[in-house]
């Protein structure tokens, strides 16, 4: 049974890669919850078992709405994955204060087989510091860690710190996130590096800007760095009836520094349309 109340931010057409949430795709999943007359969790509070969406991608694309264009950074850049399977948790603070979700995953994402008995943990805490204040109430800080093994002795773990402010004229954003690999078991520690700053401008009659700069740094023991500007101009369309449609157009400029062998710098321009129903 999939769970659609009012803060359950788990809408799976618009934040995962599939439309349907069918047998298969990452939004196919058990939900259990308590009755209402028993009152111990509030509302949007849930535990699931299944595949199904991991706690950090989906909430932030519930603030950045533009993976039609691009997938945030975490996801773009490998370190995290939309949905896997997995048991977790979620609750609703009170009063709109924020919200906690917890699980532990297999670790290997929905579009990999289960590779072996290394499970991973993941936790994300987002809070609203202000949620009494009409102008802040939007502004929202989240902190997220991920521990896990790609084998035996062979770390894979993420931590990251966010913060997020949404209004009815802009919504912006700042991610910054580090992680440990091991290339095989017992190898030394590779520590990546990566941020992303973003803002769009909203109008209220449908037109919206991009503007966004990632830069990763692959280990912070080099000198590399891979930067990505995106810029875009959207219209989202009002059909009502639960239809969702956008058009944009954007340009996408890539820049290595200092990579052996050299990589060329990369500028793409495109045409991105959404349609949602």
């Amino acid at each position: 049974m999939q769970d659609r109340e009012q803060g359950d931010s788990s809408e799976c057409p618009v934040k995962t890669p599939f439309i349907k949430s069918s047998p298969g795709s990452p939004c196919a999943f058990t939900s259990f919850r308590e009755t209402p007359r028993r009152k111990r969790t509030t509302k949007g509070s849930w535990v699931r078992f299944g595949l199904q969406q991991t706690p950090y991608i989906d909430y932030a694309e519930g603030v950045y709405r533009y993976r039609f264009q691009s997938p945030i950074m975490v996801d773009r850049d490998g370190f995290l994955t939309s949905s896997d399977f997995g048991l977790s948790s979620h609750l609703n603070l009170p009063n709109n204060y924020g919200d906690v979700h917890v699980g532990f995953y297999n670790g290997d994402g929905y579009n990999k087989a289960e590779a072996n008995d290394q499970k991973g943990f993941q936790v994300r805490a987002s809070l609203r510091p202000l949620a009494g204040v009409a102008i802040a109430k939007g502004w929202r800080v989240t902190g997220y860690w991920n521990t896990d093994h790609v084998a035996k002795d062979q770390k894979k773990d993420r931590w990251l710190v966010d913060t997020t402010f949404e209004h009815p004229y802009v919504n912006l954003g700042f991610t910054y996130l580090e992680a440990t690999n091991q290339a095989s078991p017992g190898a030394a520690e590779v520590k990546p590096r990566d941020f992303s700053i973003w803002v769009t401008p909203r109008t209220t009659f449908g037109l919206e800007a991009l503007i966004r700069y990632d830069e990763l740094k692959p280990n912070k023991d080099l000198n590399q760095k891979q930067k990505r500007t995106i810029f875009g101009v959207a219209y989202w369309f009002s059909f009502g009836h639960g239809v969702v449609a956008a058009l944009m157009a954007d340009t996408t400029r890539e820049k290595f520094d200092n990579y052996t062998p050299a990589k060329s710098d990369n500028k793409n321009y495109a045409l991105h349309t959404l349609l949602n129903f």
